[in-house]
């Protein structure tokens, strides 16, 4: 097994994974550290280090809110557990798991983005154990970026000092570390032209803008989005307009006088901890901009118009995700608002959602997953009228999840099932949750191998057809207590809604 490699800046060793047959190598640096002038400053590289490097255990997370603080959200019950865990603004490292036994296998490689609203998140987290798929022959690397004010913020003198890269630091570190996987993979068995880039949530539309950046021509062959792309069907949206970066600028110089601090160097000289509790009572916003060079514009609109590196794709999200707030409380809010909104087409919305089926549509309207069955929807719409035969998959994930709590099929719960870690997880998952996750392991891995989810289980049986999903032919994988596929076109609401957003498009 390779338990020993050399990358660019020395050797790295790992250690036997639960299964001996992988090797993990965890916490390897990717680039410098982001501290002191490399703050708000776009990576750089990682220097050489002497000896061998012991790669034994994950580096420390991204600056945040301490993981499990409040005992009350789901997420600290679910796999932020560990309230001790250790925090630091040096955090640019990354982590491998190979089965490969020698450098020159040449195995297909997954890169993986974590979630957590550009905010929060790491790639410790219990669920994202990459030993599982690497068993398939896949050699998996997560990556660890910098997230709220210390990956996203923009002030005009950052801008000053390098208009290049002015901001979406987060971002450019997931870019930054997807390169060094392209230079280092071969030594741990990968093969460095068949790469995929995957995430979920904040991670899924960090795999949309890397997928949409001019930046990443040829970088990655095959792209997973889980839970991360959403347009939303009706203003406004959930997570407010995209920032110009005039707008982060100005956001950024507001901070710096919450701080008390009027330059970016005194900026630099305050301590991350520090940093981080004035950026939690902070009432400006951190996120991403358009800089006209990685971001070009918003994810979603450059996805609409095509405007994106066309590589194989799969979507998906859960069938709860999260309730949104609802537009209207009354029947007259609700008709002013639809008139409003669609203006002459109005009339029909209002017909559709005062039907009997129309009405149960209307009450998913307000829910996170129908915004994101929109997206994909809309997506296949505009493939259709662009002609591009790129092949995307879709998917739904519903299964019974067990638990006092009751929770349905939650944001993110469907990653115990991807990376096939259930084992890991409180919850009392029965034999038909492990029979679903080994299959939904099994799609994303053979996806990853050949942009191709199909092909037999680990009793050599195929498993079900899954199609690649089109606008005349809208296939999609449910995952619910059985795997099965369904070719259903939209219901009336979501008709009127793709309908209505794509024809001017």
């Amino acid at each position: 097994m390779l338990r020993k490699v050399q990358v660019e800046n020395g050797w790295v060793e790992g250690l036997p994974a639960a299964d001996p047959r992988v090797t993990s190598f965890k916490g390897i640096p990717y680039a410098a550290p982001p501290v002191g002038e490399n703050r708000w400053r776009a990576p750089q590289p990682a220097k050489d280090w002497e000896g061998v490097l012991q790669a034994y255990k994950f580096g420390p997370i991204s600056m945040q809110r301490v993981p499990g603080a409040d005992p009350d959200n789901i997420y600290s019950r679910e796999w932020n557990v560990d309230t001790s865990i250790q925090m630091d603004e040096d955090c640019l490292m990354l982590n491998v798991w190979t089965p490969a036994k020698k450098a020159d296998e040449k195995l297909p490689v997954f890169v993986w983005y974590f979630g957590g609203g550009l905010r929060e998140g790491n790639t410790a987290e219990m669920e994202f154990d990459g030993e599982r798929i690497a068993r398939r022959g896949i050699v998996v690397v997560t990556v660890n970026y910098r997230l709220n004010v210390f990956g996203f913020l923009c002030h005009p003198e950052i801008t000053a000092e390098c208009p290049e890269f002015p901001g979406n630091f987060g971002y450019l570190d997931q870019r930054f570390a997807t390169m060094w996987v392209k230079r280092n993979i071969a030594a741990f068995g990968g093969d460095p032209d068949n790469m995929t880039i995957g995430g979920q949530s904040a991670g899924g539309g960090s795999v949309m803008a890397q997928v949409a950046s001019p930046m990443n021509k040829g970088l990655f062959q095959k792209a997973i989005v889980d839970s991360g792309v959403e347009f939303m069907p009706y203003p406004p949206s959930m997570f407010g307009p995209a920032l110009t970066l005039q707008e982060g600028e100005a956001y950024g110089v507001k901070f710096f006088e919450e701080l008390g601090v009027k330059t970016l160097a005194e900026a630099r000289k305050i301590d991350a901890v520090t940093l981080r509790d004035k950026m939690a009572v902070s009432k400006q916003r951190f996120g991403v901009v358009t800089d006209g060079r990685f971001i070009t514009g918003p994810s979603n609109e450059l996805f609409i118009r095509n405007e994106v590196n066309l590589v194989p794709m799969m979507f998906g999200h859960t069938a709860t995700e999260f309730p949104s707030t609802p537009h209207a409380n009354t029947v007259e809010e609700f008709e002013a608002y639809a008139r409003a909104t669609f203006g002459e087409d109005a009339d029909e919305f209002l017909q559709i959602c005062s039907s009997r089926d129309g009405a149960v549509s209307e009450m998913l309207y307000k829910s996170q997953a129908q915004h994101m069955e929109f997206s994909i929807r809309s997506f296949g719409k505009m493939k259709a009228k662009t002609g591009d035969k790129t092949p995307f998959y879709y998917w739904m994930f519903n299964p019974e999840m067990p638990g006092w709590d009751n929770p349905g099929a939650f944001h993110s719960s469907d990653l115990w099932f991807f990376f096939e870690t259930l084992a890991k997880c409180w919850r009392p998952f029965k034999g038909k949750h492990y029979d679903v996750a080994r299959h939904m392991c099994n799609y994303w891995a053979n996806f990853i191998r050949s942009g191709d989810p199909n092909g037999p289980d680990a009793d050599g049986q195929d498993m079900p057809l899954w199609k690649p999903y089109t606008d005349e032919d809208p296939w999609r994988m449910w995952f619910d207590d059985t795997v099965h596929a369904e070719n259903k076109g939209p219901s009336r609401l979501m008709e009127f809604l793709v309908r209505n957003f794509t024809k001017n498009k």
